[in-house]
């Protein structure tokens, strides 16, 4: 059956198709706040329709309005990082198109998306979820449209901001969430795929670039298996003592998927370069991401399956059906072993630029523009010209072409630094700095610094071999040195991120405790000692993976507060 979503009578938005019939949402009072969980008494929160700003209702017509006393609060209680009205509106409007993730009876739900794990493609697995709907063109490309225009994804056209309107999608299923990525805009179909020159797959119509769709719908994916594992850990962790041996298995996969979403966000919010050629990519950025965030989160997903088989969830249950069917649809995504392969030959064939010069003084003043996630987004490649915004200013609030008083552009960049070399010296001197500001008073950033100057030593090692390894690019060493840079520049976005979010507000993001494990992490994967005695930071960065997942908010770097 078809159910529509609230709509000004005037107005009303197209039915979608195999979604749950449920009953009408009464709009809440005023004052009523955002909560991160509907009402018991009420099957959905309430939702404007797509085109709707929140508050629309007090001009009559009968429309719907989200809870909140004032509309522009509603994006600060979404998550700790607010994303912007719009991205906030459109996220929860998705949301509550998906219905409850826990109803067997709805299609998009957990157990009704691990149900369908034969299903190899995302074509498959949409029309497994609605066959033979009318009205909803050919299988889950058809739906995406309708579907995501109803959210108002349309309005969204940053590609960080269209991953996170995008995630509620995103964490409940990889092929579902990786083929609405690929959407173009109302009106447009599912993006084609094409070829470079080097075999390159990439979207035409897409705002998030190839390279980092697949690993932006892994990252969050990925955080709703660690939800389930951490879920039961925490809930039968004093009943049964056994089960507290995971939890600091657990705490170093939430530090990872953090470091790896870090680095993601980072990728996704640094404007492309013009491309020198039709195979030239996505810059070094991306490459990196393509290749570290599958390699990395592989193992993550392998300690998730065993904590979960231990806990006695088997492949018959949600968690393990979710693992399974992450794991099959790896290939779909290009995350699985072989696109990681390919990206890893890109960085091998660019050693020379990954190894680049540092600067001669590390980075002062603000942190590139990338880094500070709680900024205004910055635009998609090849959606906003020149990289500016409406009101004739770049995303983070400066005149475009305007140099600061160092030389440089306001992100922290060289003059038409955005290519290759640009990414390469940005986040070298990133990892310096990080060096030379993490080390302060309290044991934490006195470890964190001693560890940042540990990896720089590492980074430096490596300059000379990675200018030669660069002439033969399928040789063994130039992959292992791919790895070992990819891995160095993980650690840089690690640390820029945690400077960025230590603004003051206390946030987890800006601590040092995920920061220090997410690093050990990579000097542990790198074979780099750790210098030395520190403090173990696993308690406590589980103590706030146990508290978000009792108060319903989910394991990603914004701290989203979850609906359902």
């Amino acid at each position: 059956m078809a159910v529509t979503p609230p709509a000004a009578p005037s107005a009303p938005a197209p039915a979608l198709a195999a979604l749950p019939v449920r009953a009408a949402v009464p709009a809440p009072p005023p004052e009523a706040a955002f909560t991160a969980r509907p009402p018991a008494a009420v099957s959905g929160p309430a939702v404007s329709p797509a085109g709707e700003e929140a508050g629309s209702g007090d001009r009559g017509g009968g429309v719907v309005r989200l809870a909140g006393p004032v509309p522009g609060v509603l994006a600060h209680r979404y998550a700790a990082l607010p994303p912007p009205l719009r991205v906030a509106l459109a996220a929860l409007r998705l949301e509550v198109l998906l219905g409850d993730p826990r109803d067997a009876a709805n299609p998009y739900s957990l157990p009704a998306l691990t149900s369908a794990g034969s299903a190899r493609s995302a074509s498959s697995a949409g029309s497994a979820a609605s066959a033979g709907s009318a009205g909803a063109g050919e299988g889950w490309d058809g739906r995406a449209g309708v579907l995501l225009t109803a959210a108002g994804l349309g309005q969204v056209c940053a590609a960080d901001q269209r991953v996170r309107a995008l995630r509620p999608l995103l964490r409940r299923d990889l092929a579902l969430g990786h083929a609405a990525g690929r959407w173009g805009g109302p009106g447009m179909p599912s993006a084609r795929r094409v070829r470079g020159q080097d075999g390159e797959s990439c979207p035409v119509f897409s705002a998030v670039p190839a390279a980092l769709l697949g690993p932006a719908a892994l990252v969050a994916a990925a955080g709703s298996v660690l939800r389930q594992a951490a879920l039961t850990v925490a809930g039968r962790g004093s009943g049964e003592p056994a089960l507290r041996q995971w939890q600091p298995v657990l705490a170093a996969a939430f530090a990872d998927l953090l470091a790896c979403e870090s680095l993601t966000c980072v990728a996704l919010r640094r404007p492309a370069a013009p491309a020198p050629g039709p195979g030239a990519g996505p810059g070094l950025l991306g490459a990196v991401a393509g290749y570290v965030v599958p390699t990395v989160l592989a193992d993550v997903l392998a300690q998730l399956g065993l904590v979960l088989a231990e806990c006695g969830h088997g492949p018959a249950s949600t968690g393990g059906g979710m693992l399974a069917k992450l794991t099959g649809d790896l290939p779909l995504a290009g995350v699985d072993a072989a696109g990681a392969a390919h990206w890893q030959a890109r960085l091998a064939r660019n050693l020379p630029a990954l190894a680049a010069e540092e600067p001669r003084t590390a980075h002062r003043g603000p942190l590139p523009a990338p880094f500070r996630l709680a900024d205004p987004p910055a635009p998609a490649g090849g959606i906003a010209a020149a990289g500016e915004q409406e009101d004739g200013h770049t995303p983070d609030g400066h005149e475009p072409g305007r140099l600061a008083p160092d030389g440089h552009t306001p992100d922290g960049h060289e003059p038409g630094g955005h290519g290759v070399g640009g990414d390469s010296v940005v986040l070298s001197g990133l990892l310096r700095a990080g060096a030379a500001r993490a080390d302060g008073a309290d044991t934490g950033r006195a470890a964190l610094g001693a560890l940042a100057r540990r990896l720089l030593t590492e980074q430096r090692a490596l300059r000379r071999p990675c200018r030669t390894a660069g002439a033969d690019p399928g040789a063994v060493a130039a992959r292992a040195l791919a790895d070992r840079q990819a891995l160095l520049w993980l650690a840089a976005a690690v640390l820029g991120v945690r400077e960025a979010a230590d603004d003051g507000r206390g946030l987890f993001l800006g601590g040092t405790h995920w920061a220090l494990l997410a690093l050990s992490g990579i000097a542990g994967r790198l074979g780099v000692p750790l210098p030395g005695p520190a403090p173990d930071p696993r308690a406590p960065v589980w103590a706030e993976l146990a508290g978000r997942v009792r108060s319903g908010v989910d394991c990603d770097v914004y701290a989203t507060r979850l609906l359902w």
